[in-house]
């Protein structure tokens, strides 16, 4: 009896344990923004679903190597060099959208060239740990 007593305190522990480590995992946006101080055509990437990401207290672990994945592509793929790579992130698609159309409307107003990136161009990939 003893033993059925202990059998069961140790599953209800395990599954009430268990529930906590199931948290849902909230679905990170992120958009990529490139500028050149030489240059009068901006690059922006649309807004993708950044994959197995979970923001770490509010802010993007990695978000640096982000920004190089775009550089490189802006680099390698399209030949454009000396550009300055911004990532925005957020878990709310909407806000995001909303900031997207702010930053591009500041630059609609200096008169330069805006280009999207489509996503079957260029998408980020989780860095490596």
């Amino acid at each position: 009896m003893k033993l059925i007593k202990s059998a069961l305190i140790l599953l209800v522990a395990f599954v009430a344990l268990s529930a906590f480590s199931l948290k849902k995992q909230k679905t990170v946006y992120a958009f990529g923004f490139s500028d050149s101080f030489t240059d009068t055509v901006v690059y922006c990437t649309e807004i993708q679903v950044l994959d197995s990401v979970t923001l770490k207290k509010g802010f993007l672990p990695q978000r640096d190597l982000y920004s190089y994945q775009l550089k490189n592509y802006l680099e390698y793929q399209k030949g454009e060099r000396n550009r300055t790579c911004m990532i925005y992130f957020s878990e709310d698609k909407n806000k995001l959208a909303k900031e997207k159309a702010n930053i591009l409307n500041k630059y609609k107003k200096r008169k330069v060239v805006l280009k999207e990136i489509a996503i079957d161009a260029f998408s980020f990939k989780k860095p490596e740990e």
